[in-house]
């Protein structure tokens, strides 16, 4: 069985939960970037960490030569439609990095830029599926800390169910 068309929908899971969230915190205004309890202090720093580190793995899937570069400067963002809209343009580029993959890819071992440790090499199909990981982890993190607003938080694991899939889960199926 091939891991592609997997990696195919969990990309486009990651782009409608993201969308999810994002909808919502947009309803937060400046309370997006409230002190909270969680690994980065903001729903805002939280986001923002999720973003940089998909570009980060993003450059090195697509070996843009990049690497820890991607975070300088670190991209922040001032307002949540325009981190929503970054977020968008990176989830489009690992759903059509996945739909271009061949199955002698998922070996093909890509270059990561991890600072002092050096250059490490990573197979595509273990950073596709770690990417997808840290990113259900750190939105797990804005899930929660949404609890503590005045917005509630937004379901994100329905996407493979028919039960309880919204219009752009829908959506993010036929891409």
């Amino acid at each position: 069985m091939s891991l592609i068309p997997a990696l195919g929908l969990m990309a486009r899971n990651n782009r409608y939960a993201n969308a999810e969230l994002h909808g919502v915190v947009a309803k937060l205004g400046a309370v997006w970037s409230a002190p909270g309890v969680s690994f980065f202090p903001s729903i805002r720093l939280t986001l923002e960490h999720i973003h940089a580190v998909d570009l980060y793995y993003l450059d090195a899937l697509e070996e843009g030569g990049r690497g820890r570069a991607v975070f300088d400067p670190e991209p922040t963002f001032e307002d949540p439609p325009s981190l929503a809209a970054a977020q968008e343009a990176a989830d489009m580029r690992l759903i059509a990095f996945c739909d271009n993959l061949t199955e002698p890819d998922l070996a093909r071992r890509v270059v990561t830029d991890r600072g002092e440790r050096g250059r490490v090499e990573e197979r595509i199909d273990a950073l596709l599926l770690h990417l997808m990981l840290h990113d259900v982890h750190h939105r797990g993190q804005a899930h929660a800390m949404l609890a503590g607003t005045p917005v509630a938080p937004p379901q994100l694991d329905d996407f493979f169910l028919e039960f309880g899939r919204t219009e752009p889960a829908r959506s993010a199926l036929a891409l």
